[in-house]
């Protein structure tokens, strides 16, 4: 007896790839990890009431827009920026936990803060802080 064989046309079955592609997307997008760029590292303040400073006791860096540039005034006094770290220095060496407010107005730039920031990294200065706007308004009168 003599079987006869079949010949068939050699298909490869294509009808569920999209759905293994599919699969394979959602595995991949759900295991990747992304890389997150970080910001600025500010230490937030504690409540802390027995080492609480006023406005007076504080170096006050105020930041404005002047035209392109920034303008830094520090405690009153008009300043370049490589001469805060100059002024700061005999003052933290004197109380090294004297607090440093950063405060830019809202026309400023934001890189000038980000520049002060830096040079105050620079100078080794550990309590810098920027106050928030119900902090300028309970400050009043005193800044």
């Amino acid at each position: 007896m003599k079987l006869s064989k079949k010949k068939g046309n050699p298909d490869i079955p294509t009808s569920s790839m999209a759905d293994i592609a599919f699969l394979l997307i959602v595995f991949f997008m759900v295991t990747s990890v992304f890389s997150v760029t970080r910001g600025l590292e500010f230490q937030l303040p504690r409540q802390d009431t027995s080492a609480e400073q006023t406005a007076e006791e504080a170096v006050h860096i105020f930041i404005e827009r002047s035209g392109a540039n920034c303008s830094f005034t520090v405690d009153g006094t008009l300043m370049a920026l490589d001469d805060i770290n100059v002024y700061l220095q005999p003052k933290l060496a004197r109380n090294p936990n004297k607090f440093v407010i950063i405060d830019p107005a809202p026309t400023a730039p934001y890189r000038c803060m980000v520049d002060v920031f830096d040079e105050l990294k620079q100078g080794n200065v550990k309590n810098i802080s920027i106050p928030t706007t119900a902090e300028k308004a309970a400050w009043g009168s005193v800044m």
